[in-house]
């Protein structure tokens, strides 16, 4: 049963996932070239369909939440168990592209990031069916929500092309340029990070 206090984050988590599903369709159909025509076209579908995985299922498990009754930790596990398929179909597609390497990463590094918040899921589920009145897994399950949004939003940036600034980018970035400048005596113009 959702507790209370958690009905209306439910409710609007909703209306988010909902909004966020749609806005996703709109950044697939913006990159399609990218998912048709593009060499590493297996990647950017791997990345459009696990980000639709995500925010699936923080729609799923928000829309039977605030519904009445007890359905929150059977949709849970429901989910978590799609989730836990997707994942396995993911690294078998992964293994048979070999993309298991070091320029893959970042899709493996997603691919188990995912993996982790399903078994989560998955745990929390069973511990809301064995004990539906333990708020505690509840909260928890809402926590996992949130982590399903942001994983999903970082991979549509990523699915769209937006650029990067991370940490470990920008550090190379200055590394090259500090010993581009000490042959020339003089500092390089700064220039935006692009991946």
């Amino acid at each position: 049963m959702t507790p209370p206090d958690l009905h209306e984050f439910f409710a609007t988590s909703a209306s988010v996932a909902g909004a966020l599903v749609g806005l996703l369709f709109v950044a697939i159909s913006v990159s399609g070239d990218r998912l048709a025509n593009h060499a590493d076209a297996r990647t950017y579908r791997l990345r459009a369909s696990g980000t639709l995985t995500a925010f699936t299922n923080a729609l799923t498990v928000s829309l039977f939440a605030i519904l009445p009754g007890t359905k929150v930790g059977w949709t849970t596990l429901i989910v978590a168990v799609i989730g836990l398929m997707f994942v396995a179909g993911s690294a078998i597609s992964m293994v048979r592209a070999h993309a298991l390497t070091w320029r893959y990463r970042r899709d493996v590094v997603f691919v188990a990031t995912l993996a982790a918040a399903f078994v989560f899921q998955l745990c929390y589920g069973l511990a809301i069916i064995a004990k539906p009145g333990d708020t505690n897994a509840v909260d928890t399950v809402a926590t996992l929500v949130i982590v399903f949004f942001l994983v999903g939003i970082a991979r549509t940036w990523e699915l769209i092309g937006g650029p990067a600034f991370g940490l470990t980018h920008e550090i190379r970035g200055l590394a090259t340029r500090g010993a581009a400048g000490e042959g020339h005596g003089e500092a390089s113009e700064p220039q935006v990070a692009e991946d």
